[in-house]
């Protein structure tokens, strides 16, 4: 499926990560003027974005007839901007939504349509590096779904979930894991200075160490298990440093607690 062949895609919420969105679209050969942006209130990010591509920035959707629709806003505004939306929807028109937490039932009833695709992307979308995961609901026909995977494989990879259920643990993994690497970085560094080393070497060792490791893990198709005892000497520095972090009360618990939490959240802003 070619981007080029989509027709009009209105994105509704120009923040970083529709923007990011609309960057790999554009990239992958969505038209400039296929592109329409709607915000209110853009950022100075959005106003630069739509000068580099000399797009005009809507305040409102009146009056444009997209063929798709994608939802960029946040979820404790939705149900406003989804009656605003309404009358722009039409029989040409599928939805996707990267709202979190906000299911397809409630976005049918608040858009006045059954072709909706409930996505979840991360960050790294904003260089090409990203996962969405994503789930059709049940009048999205298989043209729809190409129209949907093309869209979102703009920005990285793309996994289709077959229960919808799933998806709040999803967003709890992926949706929200970047920013659990970026306070991994942040405590790596911390314990550097604990230890005796400057403020600014110790955070650029943790940064290019996490950078390293990821980059690495890209191009081994190893386990994550199997790399992590590549690094592990018996008896050596890794191992001690490991034999903390994967005690009964180490990371695994930690980290458990954290997408639990998450995964509740998700849960909660789903019902509003």
């Amino acid at each position: 499926m070619s981007l080029r062949d989509i027709g009009p895609v209105m994105l509704v919420g120009a923040g970083k990560m529709g923007l990011a969105m609309a960057k790999g679209w554009l990239s992958a050969g969505l038209p400039e003027s296929n592109l329409i942006l709607v915000d209110p209130s853009p950022s100075e990010d959005a106003k630069a974005f739509a000068g580099d591509y000399e797009l005009q920035i809507y305040a409102e959707a009146s009056g444009l007839l997209p063929n798709v629709l994608v939802l960029a806003v946040k979820p404790q505004i939705i149900d406003g901007v989804m009656e605003q939306l309404q009358p722009v929807v039409g029989p040409q028109t599928l939805v996707l939504s990267i709202a979190a937490g906000i299911d397809s039932a409630r976005l049918a009833r608040g858009l006045g349509t059954g072709r909706v695709v409930r996505t979840m992307p991360n960050t790294p979308a904003q260089i090409g590096k990203g996962i969405t995961g994503a789930v059709a609901a049940a009048d999205v026909t298989a043209a729809d779904k190409a129209n949907a995977d093309a869209l979102l494989a703009a920005s990285g990879q793309v996994v289709w979930l077959a229960d919808e259920g799933d998806i709040d643990a999803l967003t709890a993994v992926s949706g929200s894991g970047p920013a659990y690497v970026f306070n991994m970085v942040e405590a790596l560094a911390a314990a550097g200075e604990q230890q005796g080393l400057p403020a600014a070497m110790a955070m650029q060792l943790a940064r290019q160490t996490v950078i390293g490791a990821a980059a690495l893990m890209e191009a081994d198709p190893a386990p994550a298990a199997v790399l992590r005892q590549n690094v592990t000497s018996p008896k050596g520095t890794t191992a001690e440093a490991l034999a903390v972090l994967m005690a009964d009360d180490g990371l695994v618990p930690l980290m458990t607690r954290a997408v639990a939490a998450a995964r509740k959240r998700s849960e909660e802003l789903g019902r509003g």
